[in-house]
């Protein structure tokens, strides 16, 4: 009988490892959204139970920077950064792999172990476009996007702002892009961690260690967390089964701006438009119990919203106050739904286009539409186009330089069209011609009036410009 405890003992001890292995994992609550039925617009939340194996999963952080141009921004970011850390600690315990991911920030950890674990983890196969930016996915190309983001989303008031511009002045730093590397609220662990800021090298990283699960935290959801390389679009569209922590996060978003609602409702339209088109989400609490994250800052009422009303556009006045949505081509009858029919002045229209680095290098590209546009000017991220000469046989056509474009990535190209009384809108599709053709027909921005400052966005188009005026090859 004693002959045979030793070896039970060890069955046993493996055993009870074995149950420890299996019971390490994350019981998440995950919440997405479901059109009631195609094509109503209408869409109900829903909540499923999945258990993610903490061996198998990865929390990246993004872009949760030491400091910010915004300074509403980094007091909100610096309130739950401390429970975002206890996240992480907890993750870790767990076994969870942890992917540091602060933007532009690399050379700080040229030494750091974690960076050097990043670098040295073997290639695999990437998918492709691993290592760009991803403004859309195909299930957002018939959405419209719900807050206006165009003017970065900075919310300060501009007397507090400059106080904030000048002290990043006095500490040595680009006021507009100010960080430097991760905030150190966030703790990042030598022996375990890995930092990247690499589409292809976060990839490799998912692959070596086994990670089918992936949530992202960090900010802004609207901007990096959706877009970056390694963020939400990337890792829906190439198969990870990824979420967002929806209370470890923030977004860009100014009140000023299109819906007009408070900063923190806006917010809760980037997470329920990431529910309905990009991925579910889940709460801190799921992970460590206690309750979900929630400002001091946020006084509301009313919270997780999903949607706000959006009335009938008529009024001539509104379209002088924003941007909204019209298709090209399009009649003013179409674009303000009957409520004028012909207009005698400037209107602007935008767009955001993808131009691949080979069509760039390829040979020069040019921009053409048709003489009954009116009066035309054209902008490619800020950039004015110098108009051709125009011929008999071909329409008025502006020549874009090789140094306006950013390739592969999204690109603004703004127009401003002087209307005749009778032109009744921007009737014919513009195109860009090179050595392929990109017909721009569909949804574009426009308004009414005249500022020069219409021709930019404080930031690239792929943080200011909304993804339903995307155009892609």
């Amino acid at each position: 009988m004693k002959r045979l405890l030793g070896p039970l003992l060890i069955v046993g001890i493996l055993s009870m490892l074995a149950r420890l292995a299996v019971a390490d994992e994350f019981t998440l609550q995950l919440r997405n959204q479901k059109e009631i039925s195609t094509g109503s617009g209408e869409f109900e939340r829903l909540t499923r139970s999945e258990k993610f194996p903490a061996n198998e999963t990865a929390i990246i952080v993004c872009d949760v920077w030491d400091l910010h141009h915004c300074w509403n921004a980094v007091s909100r970011l610096e309130e739950f950064a401390p429970r975002m850390n206890k996240v992480l600690i907890e993750a870790r315990r767990r076994g969870a792999v942890v992917i540091h991911s602060p933007s532009d920030c690399m050379p700080a950890y040229a030494n750091h172990p974690a960076r050097k674990r990043a670098t040295a983890v073997p290639p695999t196969k990437l998918p492709p476009d691993i290592e760009c930016w991803c403004s859309r996915i195909p299930a957002e190309e018939k959405t419209l996007y719900p807050i206006d983001q165009s003017d970065g989303g900075e919310d300060d008031d501009p007397a507090e702002h400059a106080v904030w511009a000048a002290k990043l002045i006095s500490l040595g730093r680009n006021p507009g892009m100010p960080w430097k590397m991760q905030l150190d609220t966030i703790a990042i662990d030598p022996e375990r961690d890995y930092i990247s800021d690499r589409g292809d090298e976060v990839w490799n990283i998912l692959e070596q260690r086994g990670i089918k699960n992936v949530i992202l935290t960090g900010v802004h959801t609207n901007m990096c967390v959706l877009g970056r390389p390694f963020g939400l679009r990337q890792m829906a569209r190439n198969g990870k089964n990824v979420v967002l922590m929806r209370d470890m996060t923030d977004c860009m978003y100014n009140p000023k701006r299109w819906p007009y609602v408070n900063h923190f409702t806006g917010n809760d339209l980037v997470i329920s438009h990431v529910e309905r088109f990009v991925c579910p989400t889940i709460t801190s609490d799921q992970i460590l119990g206690g309750q979900p994250f929630r400002s001091k800052y946020d006084t509301r009422k009313t919270t997780d919203v999903t949607s706000v009303s959006n009335p009938a556009k008529t009024d001539r006045s509104t379209f002088e106050k924003q941007w909204s949505l019209v298709t090209i081509p399009s009649s003013w009858e179409i674009a303000t739904k009957g409520g004028w029919k012909d207009y005698d002045g400037v209107a602007w229209y935008r767009c955001a286009v993808r131009i691949p680095k080979r069509w760039s290098e390829s040979q020069a590209l040019t921009l053409s539409h048709h003489p009954r546009a009116g009066q035309v000017t054209a902008w490619l991220n800020g950039t004015s186009l110098a108009a051709t000469a125009e011929t008999s046989s071909a329409p008025p056509s502006f020549s874009i330089p090789a140094s306006a474009i950013v390739p592969d990535d999204a690109n603004l190209l703004v127009l401003r069209v002087k209307h005749k009384s009778g032109d009744g809108g921007l009737r014919d599709v513009p195109q860009i011609s090179g050595g392929k053709q990109l017909l721009l027909k569909g949804r574009w921005q426009f308004r009414l009036g005249d500022d020069p400052d219409w021709s930019n966005i404080p930031l690239p188009a792929r943080f200011g410009a909304s993804p339903d005026i995307l155009f892609e090859p």
